[in-house]
């Protein structure tokens, strides 16, 4: 998709602060038409304008339903919108004779913006307390039992990632984990006499002439070599030139080359899910300030042990696995479930941002929040996007849907009966055919909302069309479209799964991975992706493209 064809709305926080401002102080417009569909419009006499998109059903506990909504604040009618995010609890009273449900008494628990005061989200709630009962909401029975069963079936679908630990292995050395997808799927270099491992994100070549070596590239001209691709790996002090000659271009600092590591740091090979945990020699412990816990001072690693029970507990992906030693077994513990040492670690200590994976702690709850707001963007109704297959489009059922998806394409696409949608850079484009034309969907299956965990394409549930015009279409997605999930109370990176690539005889496709890449979350800037290691003249590095898949560098 042409990126001129997209307008970024998120990030505005100047814009609504404005506008959340004036409706503290802005005597309110209701609309006169109570039985208007979704979205919703309240107008300030000051022209602001704040729009409420059709509720999310979370739940119905007795006569209380709990909902969420997106909401749209903007300046003016022709300002650029910014999205947040409002919960909703109400008592509803059933008409059986009619089958109609009305909503009363709604109550507006929570508001959130990015960036907005205390002062300026009760300002929106106060707006939308006094507004929502004038609007005089019903809905039908046969409408709200469908929404309360897709509430249960998301909920389902949220529970159901994988928690099993992956393969840990510590090592008390420089060491770099080389991840190979599955058996290792060698491809034909064109010109070279050589064979490419496809199905890693490291560069691994095999040399026919030369009883079947394989070559790993440390960056440069630094090359390491084996008789198996399992090794042992050692450095390689020849290396033919047409190994060479696909060597990545890397900058290597000429001083620091010169001196070099004392010894090359040691090569893992693994083709299952797999992390590792390295530490600067033996573990080196320090107490945690508020709590009776113990963490590793010399590993980049969140490995901890607990004083009580002695066990050990380390941080994975946003997951806490532990075992009584290094040689585990490994299990995990929901955040929910942790000893009370975790949660009476002090926030504004050196180890405060461990409180984002105790469910329940004030970090923790802010997190949450904050995956409730959109990212949100306005798009052309002409926009358009390419899809290219590994040969003719390959359809495979979704478990416990009735859909499809496509796996031998980078691009998500999820064929509904004779239809084909497509989520791309957060935006759905539907096609009557896999290969196009595509345009910009304005809406997309309520089964879309449901395809579980264990499927590859689970993140596209979390992309949403809110609202359009004849010239634009209103859209955004949340965190869990980047692999960005809140599971058990706390933010985790991935769902788990291990997700089948596509190899075919032309391309490679890597599925998003949860475990092999060291991925970290910060507070301030989300998830950190990708790996990379280097010392002296080593260099291993790949990238991180698209929404969570890795390409070669």
């Amino acid at each position: 998709m042409n990126r001129n064809q997209q307008r970024p709305l998120q990030g505005r926080t100047a814009s609504v602060l404005l506008a959340l401002a004036l409706l503290t102080t802005a005597p309110m417009i209701a609309q006169d038409e109570p039985e208007k569909e979704w979205p919703r419009e309240i107008e300030t006499e000051s022209g602001a304008l704040v729009t409420v998109f059709q509720p999310q059903v979370d739940s119905l506990d007795g006569n209380i339903l709990k909902s969420r909504a997106a909401v749209m604040v903007r300046e003016s009618e022709d300002a650029e919108p910014v999205f947040g995010a409002v919960w909703l609890e109400t008592r509803i009273s059933t008409d059986f004779d009619t089958r109609q449900v009305s909503l009363e008494a709604i109550e507006v628990p929570r508001v959130r913006f990015p960036d907005a005061t205390e002062e300026q989200g009760q300002g929106l709630i106060d707006l939308l307390i006094q507004e929502i009962p004038t609007w005089n909401l019903q809905i039908s029975i046969d409408r709200l039992i469908p929404m309360l069963d897709l509430a249960e079936r998301q909920l389902q679908a949220a529970e159901s990632f994988n928690d099993d630990p992956p393969k840990i292995l510590f090592r008390q050395e420089p060491t770099v984990l080389v991840s190979i997808e599955g058996e290792p799927q060698l491809r034909e270099i064109p010109d070279s006499g050589l064979h490419a491992v496809i199905n890693s994100a490291f560069l691994i070549v095999q040399d026919p002439s030369k009883k079947n070596l394989f070559y790993l590239s440390a960056g440069a001209d630094t090359w390491y070599k084996a008789s198996s691709i399992m090794g042992p790996w050692e450095v390689a002090t020849k290396v033919p030139q047409n190994v060479k000659l696909l060597a990545p271009e890397e900058e290597v600092d000429p001083e620091e080359a010169a001196e070099g590591p004392s010894t090359p740091p040691a090569i893992v090979v693994v083709t299952e899910p797999a992390e590792l945990i390295i530490f600067d020699g033996p573990p080196q412990y320090a107490p945690i300030a508020g709590s009776e816990l113990l963490m590793v001072t010399n590993s980049e690693s969140d490995v901890l042990r607990e004083v009580a029970t002695q066990k050990m507990y380390i941080l994975l992906s946003g997951r806490w696995f532990t075992a009584s030693s290094q040689d585990g077994p490994w299990e995990f513990v929901r955040p929910d479930q942790l000893a009370d040492a975790f949660a009476n670690i002090d926030p504004d200590g050196d180890y405060g941002y461990l409180l984002v994976w105790v469910a329940g702690t004030e970090m923790a709850e802010e997190a949450k929040l904050d995956a409730a707001i959109p990212q949100t963007a306005a798009v052309k109704r002409d926009a358009t996007i390419e899809v290219s297959f590994d040969g003719e489009p390959k359809f495979e059922p979704i478990e416990e849907t009735s859909l499809y998806y496509a796996v031998n394409t980078q691009s998500q696409v999820i064929r509904d009966g004779n239809q084909y949608f497509c989520a791309d850079d957060g935006v759905w484009y539907v096609a009557d055919d896999p290969k196009g034309p595509w345009r910009v969907a304005t809406e997309v299956p309520d089964e879309i909302r449901t395809i579980p965990a264990s499927s590859p394409v689970y993140n596209t549930k979390y992309v949403y069309i809110y609202d359009s015009t004849p010239e634009v279409v209103y859209v955004g997605y949340y965190p869990g479209y980047t692999h960005s999930y809140i599971h058990w109370g706390v933010p985790v990176w991935g769902t788990g799964w291990w997700y089948r690539p596509w190899w075919g005889p032309t391309a490679f496709y890597p599925r998003v991975s949860t475990w092999g890449f060291n991925v970290r979350w910060n507070p301030w800037y989300g998830w950190g992706f990708g790996f990379s290691y280097s010392t002296g003249r080593f260099t291993f590095s790949i990238g991180w493209g698209g929404w969570g898949g890795w390409h070669r560098r």
